[in-house]
């Protein structure tokens, strides 16, 4: 026989079990995080992307409190990880991922499971790459114009590595191809120790890439002929950009972490917040320096809002290049 108390009982259980349901979201938030955080690199370990966030995770951990432990989950030139994580990661904020221009401007150069404007959940602006053109030292060119000159008086004969197909070197690269009537070939390599080491061995002419290669340019291993940004680097300076060697161009990448879409904000404020001490860390702050690479901080809002600009910037180049697809 079931009694009145009995009932009483059972809808008070029932009620709990909703309430708590109902409150799932609120309560995760509250006690986020609980338990270690997943940040994914899309590129190869020992590179400079993964070498920055190694840095940024150990000095954030005590902030989060919680332990961040990295992921290498290299792929389609650093797109494959953002799309996998958009396509089947929780939006609990315990999974966050490098995002970058490669990320925005997919969706042009074919088709996609993701469209960067929506299905991803921006959380800081981190900071950005230095690039720059290096040779071997033994290599014949001693500057950027005579590479050029090379190139054009043997078309097709000279290669640059970078580390992946239609990556932001390899666009830079045809741009200037286009710019200046040249053909040379791009190589594509999973990270930046694969391409250091095939110029080390002469089997690539140049590489195309970020600051991977800045021990063997201090070593004189290899020999620095040019960087892409507005102004020159301080690590050095006597190296002149694109627009001082007559190439009116500027290229820089400022990236940052994203989660999937729809991470509630409280999550994502408190995974700023941890990212943002942890970017005013001694420790990170000597990587970036090593790396010569700025900080380019970004809040979560202007983080998106700088993303959304910077998707329709990539229609334009794409277009441009005609790789613009139907």
């Amino acid at each position: 026989m079931v009694t009145t108390a009995s009932r009483i009982t059972g809808a008070g259980v029932v009620l709990s079990a909703w309430v708590a349901l109902l409150a799932g979201g609120p309560a995760s938030a509250q006690t986020f995080p609980s338990r270690p955080v997943t940040l994914i690199v899309p590129y190869a370990a020992g590179g400079s992307t993964d070498v920055t966030f190694r840095a940024l995770a150990a000095a954030t951990e005590k902030y989060l409190g919680q332990s961040i432990v990295i992921e290498n989950r290299p792929g389609a030139s650093g797109t494959m990880a953002p799309a996998q994580m958009a396509a089947s990661a929780k939006p609990d904020g315990y999974t966050i991922c490098q995002i970058f221009d490669a990320v925005w401007r997919a969706p042009f150069l074919g088709k996609t499971t993701f469209d960067p404007a929506v299905d991803f959940t921006y959380v800081i602006g981190v900071t950005g790459y230095t690039w720059g053109l290096v040779v071997n030292k033994n290599a014949p060119w001693k500057t950027f114009r005579e590479l050029l000159a090379g190139a054009k008086a043997n078309p097709g004969k000279i290669n640059y590595g970078t580390t992946g197909a239609f990556t932001t070197p390899e666009l830079t690269m045809e741009r200037i191809a286009r710019q200046q009537g040249i053909s040379w070939v791009g190589i594509p390599f999973k990270g930046n120790s694969e391409q250091i080491n095939a110029l080390l061995g002469g089997h690539i002419d140049s590489i195309a890439s970020s600051t991977g290669w800045a021990a063997q340019v201090d070593s004189g291993e290899f020999r620095l002929l040019v960087t892409f940004g507005a102004a020159r680097t301080k690590s050095w300076p006597m190296v002149p950009t694109l627009r001082e060697t007559g190439i009116d161009m500027v290229v820089d990448s400022p990236y940052g972490l994203a989660g999937p879409r729809d991470i509630d904000p409280k999550i994502v404020k408190i995974l700023h917040d941890a990212f943002k001490k942890g970017m005013d860390e001694p420790t990170f702050v000597t990587t970036m320096n090593t790396l010569n690479q700025e900080f380019l901080y970004k809040s979560s809002d202007d983080f998106r809002t700088y993303v959304l600009k910077q998707i329709e910037e990539e229609r334009t180049v794409i277009g441009e290049l005609g790789l613009k697809v139907p």
